[in-house]
């Protein structure tokens, strides 16, 4: 059994989308009426293109092309705002993606944060959250997120040995990502994350260990450890490389017990948390089935009740620049030309994979509230993965029954989560997958 399937950050995934007709973003808007919701800025520009990357990004772009990029955004920016108006929209929490956002001059940082200002408004308790790599980790820029009111900081250091970072083909190494840190952590920013992978070839147990140890050493309050994943287009395919997902499950096994052990809390397959000093063991039950998101800029994802929308998905430099250059010539941003719109059958999917995979669970009896049908009747195959102890029913003080993945369970995320998939999806990334390798 190979226990790395897919990821799944999201559901359904951005390759089952297709092209709309006929969407207007306005007709959902209201759906983003007073508080609660997300925004979402990607930028898509990075020094380098990883050998394992998928995601939305382009490399060797100059600063007034990023200019032109953030000219569409404001264009995008002020289009919502009319939009939002009526509705009083606040958001709670702001992230911005990429990409790695930190590559661009102070001066477009600038430009960007006074334009969502300018535009959104932001919840005063709400928080700011942004992604970063080590060459592009700098004091001054640091600084500028600290006015801009950051709050969450995370970076991808995957590595402290240098071979290893070699493999992956990051632009940086280990002695520059430690100085990173170091800077990161001196600035007090309320949460600072850092990503590292497992599975890498020719890395050991030991030294996944020792760079763990590391970055806890430098006091970090997030550690997210992912799973080493090479499809669509990632660089490294071209390279030929195998993959051992036998001895990468025995990583992950042990690095769970080490951070474990450490202090910090398991959330997911993927997230620990460093738990502080009166704080319960258990993360608190939070709904997100059904969060409303809005997305600026290109690669971005929206989620606005059944719709969810995004540029084509797409990997390469070729074709991630022929999205950009598509995104900025747009006039219209209020008409939606890519996505999909969920069925109920997809909402349900959607809530329990999203609920599933992340500590505490899946509250049946609020499943039940919003849906009006019983979770075991909807996905009989979890009564089957209780009978193998990947799931446990659990008496919480929220709710009456709880069903919660195991430890053994939330090892296998990977494994389990992918079941959840609909056929009418799976035939669509199936569909994806065949016209992309063709």
């Amino acid at each position: 059994m190979n226990p790395y399937v897919q990821y799944m950050y999201s559901y359904p995934h951005k390759t089952a989308y297709r092209s709309l007709d006929g969407i207007f973003l306005h007709e959902y808007a209201a759906l983003l009426t007073g508080k609660g919701h997300g925004l979402y800025l990607h930028v898509p520009f990075c020094q380098g293109k990883c050998g394992y990357c998928n995601l939305f990004s382009v490399t060797d772009q100059d600063e007034r092309q990023m200019g032109q990029y953030f000219d569409a955004v404001e264009r995008q920016s002020r289009q919502y705002q009319k939009m939002l108006e009526p509705y009083g929209t606040e958001f709670s929490a702001f992230t911005i993606g990429g990409g790695t956002p930190l590559l661009l001059p102070e001066r477009q940082l600038e430009r960007m944060f006074a334009m969502v200002k300018d535009c959104f408004s932001l919840e005063r308790t709400g928080e700011i959250g942004i992604e970063t790599a080590p060459n592009q980790t700098k004091r001054e820029k640091l600084e500028l997120l600290k006015q801009a009111g950051v709050t969450r900081v995370s970076m991808g250091i995957q590595s402290f040995f240098d071979e290893e970072l070699r493999v992956l083909r990051r632009g940086h190494r280990a002695e520059r990502a430690r100085r990173a840190l170091e800077i990161l952590m001196n600035m007090d920013f309320s949460c600072v994350n850092v990503d590292f992978i497992y599975g890498i070839p020719g890395q050991t147990i030991e030294s996944l260990q020792a760079s763990l140890k590391e970055a806890i050493g430098f006091g970090v309050d997030e550690i997210f450890l992912y799973p080493l994943y090479v499809k669509h287009g990632a660089g490294l395919i071209q390279e030929g490389i195998v993959l051992d997902p036998e001895y990468a499950y025995q990583q992950y096994w042990e690095m769970s017990e080490y951070l474990q052990s450490e202090g910090f809390r398991q959330d997911s397959m993927r997230r620990f948390v460093r738990k502080k000093f009166g704080e319960e063991s258990r993360r608190k039950f939070s709904e997100c089935g059904f969060g409303t998101s809005l997305a600026l800029g290109c690669g971005g994802r929206s989620y606005v009740g059944r719709l969810h929308f995004c540029t084509p998905y797409t990997v390469t430099q070729q074709s991630c620049l022929e999205q950009l250059k598509r995104f900025e010539e747009t006039e219209d941003f209020l008409v939606v030309k890519h996505g999909i719109l969920l069925s109920e059958e997809e909402q349900k999917r959607r809530y329990v994979i999203r609920h599933l995979l992340i500590r505490p669970g899946i509250a049946k009896e609020r499943y039940r509230e919003i849906f009006g049908s019983s979770l075991w009747a909807d996905f009989p195959i979890l009564e089957r993965w209780v009978e193998e102890e990947w799931l446990q029913i659990e008496e919480t003080e929220e709710y009456q029954s709880f069903l919660s993945l195991t430890k053994e369970g939330i090892g296998l995320s990977d494994y389990l989560g992918p079941m959840l998939i609909s056929r009418e999806v799976s035939g669509k990334m199936q569909e994806w997958e065949t016209i992309y390798e063709s």
